[in-house]
């Protein structure tokens, strides 16, 4: 119950500021460009084809879907730091965060509450991204299978980013650094299986391992592999459990 009243108060706070509406704003904008890219990309592939006599059917799934789910990388290098900057660390810079840690209130009541917030303005705006969807089921006939298995693997991805951008977040009380850290965390999983792509030996595997894009890849490509479920599960467990050996040190401190 203490976690659901700690959910409900960090989601008004969020739609009192203009952080929500940024965040649905941004998501609307960016997936809209993807998803009218790869509908154009589509069409005119199909009209090359039909003018050329070719009659073998394209996947929209391919073309389309792929192209909207595949660039939600993209899309969660901005809108993780934006939500996750503002949940401790103001509370800090307001000097609430006093009241909340001298409160009757578990830690982990706290944070498991305001990373579900977070979670849950997340999957507003991923959310937002199915209306463009629907149009396709109703213009055409894409399989919903790989989509939905696409959608889980970005589900996934956000809880995970999530998770860790919570954590940076307990650890100062300026929002801009919060953000500015929880960018670089994000970028730095996303590029290490680029980096890790330069060798084959067993240190640059397990940095492959490591990196949230290379487990993306597969969701996005339809494919639901237990170990890639793992890694974002095992992610999250980590950025919550580091959330609360922070509040704890902060504790004692005080």
């Amino acid at each position: 119950m203490n976690t659901f009243t700690i959910l409900r108060r960090e989601l008004s706070s969020y739609f009192r500021s203009p952080v929500a509406y940024a965040v649905l704003f941004f998501f609307a904008l960016i997936t809209g460009f993807f998803f009218y890219a790869g509908v154009r990309s589509f069409l005119q592939q199909s009209l090359q084809m039909t003018m050329m006599g070719q009659s073998v059917p394209l996947n929209v799934n391919e073309w389309v879907v792929r192209s909207v789910l595949g660039n939600m990388n993209v899309i969660n290098l901005f809108v993780i730091p934006i939500i996750t900057m503002r949940l401790f660390a103001e509370e800090k810079r307001s000097g609430t965060f006093e009241l909340l840690s001298t409160s009757p209130l578990r830690d982990s009541e706290i944070i498991l509450g305001k990373w579900l917030a977070a979670m849950v303005l997340y999957l507003a705006g991923l959310s937002i991204t199915l209306l463009n969807m629907l149009i396709l089921f109703a213009y055409g006939n894409p399989d919903w299978r790989p989509m939905a298995i696409g959608y889980l693997g970005a589900v996934l991805q956000g809880g995970s980013l999530l998770a860790l951008g919570t954590f940076l977040s307990t650890l100062t009380k300026n929002q801009i650094i919060a953000a500015v850290s929880a960018f670089g965390v994000c970028i730095l999983l996303f590029v290490m299986d680029w980096v890790a792509s330069f060798d084959s030996s067993p240190l640059f595997k397990v940095i492959s391992y490591l990196s949230v894009s290379s487990h993306s890849n597969q969701f996005v490509s339809g494919v639901a592999d237990s170990k890639d479920a793992i890694y974002y599960i095992s992610v999250i467990f980590l950025g919550l459990f580091l959330s609360g050996r922070s509040l704890e040190s902060i504790r004692w401190r005080a």
